[in-house]
């Protein structure tokens, strides 16, 4: 189970990995916790008259292309149903809407994804870290709700009403862009002497030599990189297709890094670090 902020995320986090599970006979379920309403519209092809001034709209396309990424992935999926709390602009920033996911109390936030780790029971649950991956209120708050959900549904006596206890059995946190993984990436655009669009992006990245060595779990799957990008481009409102995040070929991306990466924070079986399996000591 795969727990994500918007309808986007489990495509631009860890698909790779998710379509070589689900090519394994593996249950893959997706959880998305709003319905990326109060999103901005990313890719400067995507023209659909009044979306910017209708969120009903934005979410109604969003869930079609959500739809669209679903089936290319193979995944099944729920939605929370709480509502996007918008990326705050501003110094200093302004207050967060009222209605959104990111104020939600921990308890009543996390009390449908404590019936959905009940119901599915997963082995394996993955979510973002305490930064949420990047400061978006809703991804720092989808953190929150997946740790205390993954707590609270196997303990018999927090939600009795939502069914049994369940004790997920592996805690997970995607890690995306390394510096490690850039600085590999760019070489090897150079090494094929083509222009990396990393390299500003190296210059002006700042190191958390501390929060790399975190990363415990390497999946290899560059066989599926092109289902991700499928996945991706399905997300029409969201993805320029001719962007930032495809200037890099597969070949090159499968030489200089042919992996997802993720933490392993919290497990219940015995399995030797460094992994290359979510899954293992389980199997």
């Amino acid at each position: 189970m795969h727990v994500h902020a918007h309808p986007d995320d489990e495509s631009s986090k860890g698909a790779a990995s998710t379509a070589k599970y689900v090519a394994e006979g593996v249950d893959v379920h997706v959880v998305t916790c709003t319905g990326g309403e109060r999103g901005s519209i990313l890719n400067p092809a995507f023209e659909h008259p009044g979306i910017l001034e209708n969120p009903e709209l934005i979410a109604e396309i969003r869930r079609e292309e959500m739809d669209k990424a679903r089936e290319i992935l193979g995944v099944t999926q729920d939605w929370l149903g709480f509502i996007d709390s918008g990326w705050p602009e501003g110094n200093p920033k302004p207050p967060l809407p009222d209605d959104c996911f990111a104020l939600v109390p921990i308890e009543e936030a996390a009390a449908p994804l404590v019936r959905l780790i009940r119901s599915f029971r997963p082995h394996v649950l993955t979510t973002y870290d305490e930064n949420g991956g990047y400061p978006h209120p809703d991804h720092i708050k989808c953190h929150e709700v997946s740790v205390y959900a993954f707590e609270a549904a196997a303990d018999p006596e927090r939600y009795p009403e939502l069914g049994e206890a369940w004790q997920v059995k592996k805690l997970y946190y995607h890690h995306g862009w390394s510096r490690a993984r850039i600085e590999a990436i760019n070489a090897a655009m150079e090494r094929h002497g083509l222009e990396s669009p990393y390299k500003d992006w190296l210059e002006k990245r700042e190191i958390d030599p501390e929060h790399e060595k975190r990363m415990t779990t390497r999946v290899p799957c560059a066989e599926y990189f092109h289902v991700r990008d499928r996945a991706l481009i399905a997300h029409a409102t969201q993805i320029d297709p001719n962007g930032f995040w495809f200037a890099v070929p597969h070949q090159v991306q499968e030489e200089a890094w042919p992996t997802e990466d993720w933490e392993l924070v919290t497990s219940f079986v015995d399995s030797e670090l460094p992994e290359d399996d979510l899954f293992a000591g389980l199997r």
